[in-house]
């Protein structure tokens, strides 16, 4: 009889925690959408350009690697194993990872790296988010080439807020390097000097007819008479912000960071590396009897080198009168479009300035219009003492290092996420990231004579639900220059931009809290600030970091740590059990 009434005990019991169990994948189960499978082995493989074959880290042996497609809703799971010598990760860039923080992907940050033969799964459901994002390795430089395209359509019967393209392609530009760009960074920061330039910049992989020997690697998109395209912009590049058009063509853009906008035309764009931009391409209604260069070059506001170059790709119209199956005639004229100068600042205030968000009763602006914690940032380059018994390239004999509110970021050898979740952050991390700079100074006027930085593993800590606004100033330390900020966990709303220093009792009056453009990833203007706010409604730890790689190696990065609110639905689930070991 006793043991009866110890088997319906152990029932019972194991009864209620398949209940419990039930519970938890309820909440983390796609709300609306499918699941979707991927299989990504990391493996060599050759690729040639420019004259030159070399063999670099892909996707499938794909470069650019493989297309996830999805819809709002629908779970992505990517199992990712890796067959080559480099520790690898990967991040799924702008997507938000609502409760899935060990999906992220930055190294040291959210996990360990994947070792040689070791395998990880991604497993994150996209909520309430649709549009171009893209997939990229996080750890070193290996995104050079190490990178792919994700686009997240509507839900099932949810229409763009414009009329639908006859076509959607996706453009992504990125950077190509004759070296090794894995020993590019490690003589880099053996030196202490800026890194070598790039070789060429591609279009979806292709360098193009303005390269040595590279007319056969371009890109070609070959296009109806009277449709419209919906291009897919990426800005893949490790270094280098990037203008884009194309010639006799003017583009709308509609979406930017995989967030909708309020349409625009314009001939030509900015977009900085991490960035996604959306636009329409409408086709001339006739056949034009010509062909047309898409290209891009780069914006330049720092004094270091830099690759100034120009990708090309074509656009060619179908003949409709032509009888050929091709009905592409190679020999027509080709025009080039007129981009800005390399370092027009004015471009890049106006652009930005144009973008805001639709704020519809559909896709609302839902900007946080209470501030409970305000944050300001300085964000710019600075130096680190050179070894003794070695000889530096930076400044002045040092060696080049970056900077958010004069801290230098290190990457513990340990992931943040775990070491947080496990209550073993003591030795890994100091949860007292500086919230304004601990000496002030005319940021973008003369700067200080000492140029020196400090250097830890800190983090800010935001209670769950924490409305935050934040400021990042550059400073004109080593010269003012332009920083891509990307926030990983969060999209965020730029409230207010401009350039010279931040003025805290004039600015603020000028903060659009209506309809400002909705991102992920910001470009703090060159000797300028840009404001920013956001709710901090998603628990975990929580990456920010300028995504110029250069300024990244150097230590322009921190991390959010979110805590877990108080009901089940917002804390952070444990781990999964193959995350990868340090």
């Amino acid at each position: 009889m006793a043991s009866s009434s110890s088997d319906l005990l152990v029932k019972a019991f194991l009864l209620s925690c398949i209940a419990l169990l039930a519970l938890s994948d309820a909440a983390v189960a796609p709300p609306t959408g499918i699941t979707r499978h991927y299989k990504f082995d990391i493996q060599m493989a050759n690729a040639t350009r420019l004259c030159h074959t070399k063999s670099i880290v892909t996707v499938n042996g794909q470069f650019p690697g493989p297309k996830i497609v999805a819809r709002e809703g629908d779970r992505v799971v990517v199992k990712v194993v890796n067959h080559v010598e480099h520790n690898v990760t990967l991040h799924w860039h702008g997507i938000r990872q609502l409760r899935s923080g060990w999906a992220d992907g930055p190294a040291y940050v959210t996990q360990c790296p994947i070792q040689t033969g070791h395998s990880y799964v991604y497993n994150f459901t996209i909520v309430g988010q649709r549009g171009t994002f893209f997939w990229h390795a996080h750890i070193s430089w290996l995104r050079a080439t190490l990178y792919g395209p994700i686009v997240v359509l509507p839900q099932l019967g949810v229409p763009y807020p414009f009329a639908k393209p006859y076509k959607e392609v996706p453009v992504i530009l990125g950077e190509w390097w004759k070296a090794d760009a894995e020993a590019v960074i490690s003589q880099a920061l053996e030196t202490g000097g800026g890194p070598n330039v790039s070789d060429a910049y591609t279009i979806n992989g292709l360098p193009g007819p303005f390269y040595n020997c590279s007319a056969k690697d371009t890109f070609k998109l070959k296009v109806k008479p009277g449709t419209t395209y919906l291009l897919r912009l990426i800005n893949a590049a490790l270094n280098d912000e990037l203008f884009f058009g194309i010639a006799n063509h003017t583009l709308t853009v509609v979406d930017v960071d995989a967030v909708y906008v309020k349409p625009f035309e314009s001939d030509a764009l900015l977009i900085s590396p991490g960035q996604t931009t959306d636009v329409l391409l409408r086709a001339k209604p006739d056949y034009p009897n010509a062909m047309f260069f898409m290209s891009a070059s780069p914006y330049v506001t720092g004094s270091g080198t830099f690759d100034n170059s120009t990708v090309a790709g074509v656009l060619e119209y179908r003949n409709p009168n032509s009888s050929s199956r091709a009905s592409f005639n190679s020999k027509l004229p080709l025009y080039k479009p007129t981009l800005p100068s390399l370092n027009d600042t004015s471009f890049f205030a106006n652009f930005t300035g144009k973008l805001r968000s639709l704020a519809t009763a559909r896709f609302p602006a839902n900007v946080p219009q209470a501030v409970d914690r305000r944050v300001f940032f300085t964000v710019g380059l600075g130096s680190s003492p050179c070894p003794e018994n070695q000889m530096c390239q930076g400044p002045n004999g040092t060696k080049f290092s970056a900077t958010v509110n004069n801290v230098s970021f290190a990457l513990p050898t340990t992931a943040l996420l775990q070491a947080h979740f496990l209550g073993q952050s003591r030795g890994v991390y100091m949860p007292d990231f500086p919230v304004t700079p601990l000496m002030p100074f005319n940021y973008t006027g003369t700067p200080p004579n000492n140029t020196l930085v400090g250097n830890g593993t800190k983090l800010m800590v935001l209670p769950f639900n924490t409305s935050v606004e934040l400021v990042m100033q550059d400073t004109s330390i080593l010269g003012a220059e332009s920083h891509p900020l990307h926030l990983h966990g969060f999209n965020f709303f730029v409230v207010g931009q401009g350039f010279g220093n931040y003025d805290p009792a004039k600015d603020p009056t000028k903060f659009n809290l209506v309809d400002p453009v909705e991102r992920n990833t910001v470009g703090v203007p060159a000797g300028g600030w840009v404001a920013i706010r956001f709710l901090a409604d998603n628990p975990g730890v929580w990456f920010m970091h300028c995504h110029l790689e250069v300024h990244t190696s150097w230590g322009l990065k921190m991390a959010w740590l979110v805590l877990d609110g108080s009901l089940p639905h917002q804390k952070l689930p444990p781990p999964p059990s193959d995350l990868p070991k340090c």
